[in-house]
């Protein structure tokens, strides 16, 4: 049980240390450069903004072990839809100029086992709260 425990601890940091990295390089790189890509995507230009705090909070929030079920199922919504939306036409393993999708669907997997199993080793989760995400009730 401990080596289970082990193993999802080490995808709920790793999973958060990547989309926060992710978030901050939005804003660092110029979140207007994002906004434009976001707009020739089809997307609303403000939705760049949304994501890359997303990225941010969400992956403090996994990193710290609070909420990590909420967040790893927005962030699986946010690795379908950047598959679907961008990544599919570029295939698998890109096109020489974009990387593909196999990133994508290894974060969409690692988010989906925090979403069905939870984290509770050093969580902040269960240290407020007494009890681990795994253990949350279904509404």
């Amino acid at each position: 049980m401990l080596k289970n425990e082990i193993g999802a601890l080490i995808l709920r940091i790793t999973l958060g240390a990547i989309f926060f990295i992710h978030g901050v390089v939005k804003f660092q790189g110029g979140i207007e450069n994002i906004v434009g890509w976001f707009e020739s995507l089809g997307l609303p230009g403000a939705t760049a903004y949304g994501v890359a705090l997303l990225e941010i909070i969400g992956g403090i929030l996994l990193i710290i072990g609070l909420a990590t079920r909420l967040v790893a199922a927005l962030f699986a919504l946010l690795m379908i839809g950047a598959t679907v939306k961008v990544k599919l036409a570029i295939r698998f393993l890109g096109n020489g100029q974009m990387a593909g999708y196999e990133l994508d669907l290894a974060f969409l997997a690692i988010a989906v086992y925090l979403v069905i199993s939870g984290s509770k080793l050093f969580s902040l989760s269960k240290l407020i709260f007494h009890r681990d995400s795994s253990n949350a009730k279904a509404i």
